[in-house]
């Protein structure tokens, strides 16, 4: 046999996305080019990979078979990669985080000087609502957790990073008991605490919107679609600008914290250790150094 990486990563692709058309996409190949590996591929071996029903192309069992051996091919080189720079003396691997959507005004800040520091470190961020973050530390899939309201079925430890504040907004200042509330969807800790303010005995008769994204709902108070609770963290231009205004409410705003959670007995991997006293010893200076008007906001 005499196949190549290049083979070897279009066909799982091809496995991947089950298409050709699909897989050229992601590869940012043409379909032709793509065909023609797959068939080179396939040239080698005496049962079929892939076959066509209809106009549909599917994956035999031993094609299946051959794409597990190739993942595991393809781990082993990012294995190797990672272990030549450690004989190097570079502190090598992956930092897996998962932030709740509002988070990402946050996290990078707390990346940037730790990712030039050690360049050997790949990152993987996702960046999602707060009930697929809390899966992907239930499930271990994760490093680290960046949520601003600690889950209440599991036991974490926790490093605090900046205070969350939360202030009513819109584009004017013209806030009634009757005006629209934008909430975001069930799952975030910001529309709990919006619910939480905006008790259901007086919120029944106005008019709701629902969004899916702190930047929709940022959007949808742009275009005067009605009020809604959210991150100061998030609007620092528009306030900036005067397109968005705080609206001065008793009780407000609400305040949680961004924290940095991970399992209790979660073993750390020595780039997630590093990670971590990254973040404690110089949790001060990130502040003062990309904060300081957050922090100085009153």
């Amino acid at each position: 046999m005499n196949y190549t990486i290049n083979q070897l990563r279009v066909f799982l692709k091809i496995v991947e996305t089950q298409s050709i058309t699909k897989a050229s996409e992601g590869l940012f190949m043409t379909q032709p080019a793509v065909s023609i590996q797959l068939k080179n591929f396939q040239a080698q071996f005496d049962m079929p990979l892939t076959e066509v029903i209809g106009r549909n192309l599917h994956i035999t069992e031993f094609g299946y078979e051959v794409a597990g051996i190739i993942e595991r091919i393809f781990n082993s080189i990012e294995e190797l990669k990672y272990k030549t720079k450690e004989y190097e003396g570079l502190l090598t691997g992956r930092l897996k985080l998962s932030s709740a959507s509002t988070g990402k005004y946050v996290i990078p800040f707390f990346l940037t000087d730790f990712l030039e520091l050690y360049n050997g470190i790949d990152l993987v961020l996702d960046v999602t609502n707060k009930s697929k973050v809390v899966e992907s530390l239930r499930n271990n899939e994760i490093d680290f957790a960046i949520v601003s309201k600690l889950p209440d079925d599991l036991e974490v430890n926790e490093e605090l990073l900046l205070e969350n504040k939360l202030y009513l907004v819109g584009n004017s200042e013209n806030y009634t008991k009757k005006s629209t509330l934008i909430f975001r969807e069930e799952g975030s800790a910001t529309r709990k605490e919006m619910e939480n303010y905006f008790q259901e005995s007086s919120t029944k008769k106005r008019k709701k919107i629902e969004l899916t994204s702190n930047e929709a709902v940022k959007q949808a108070l742009l275009a005067g679609l009605g009020h809604s609770i959210i991150p100061l963290i998030g609007i620092k231009n528009e306030l900036l600008d005067g397109s968005l205004k705080i609206i001065d409410k008793k009780n407000l705003p609400l305040t949680t914290y961004w924290r940095m959670i991970w399992l209790k007995n979660k073993k750390l991997s020595q780039v997630a250790k590093a990670y971590l006293e990254f973040v404690q010893n110089e949790k001060s200076i990130i502040l003062e150094k990309y904060f300081k008007w957050y922090l100085d906001y009153k």
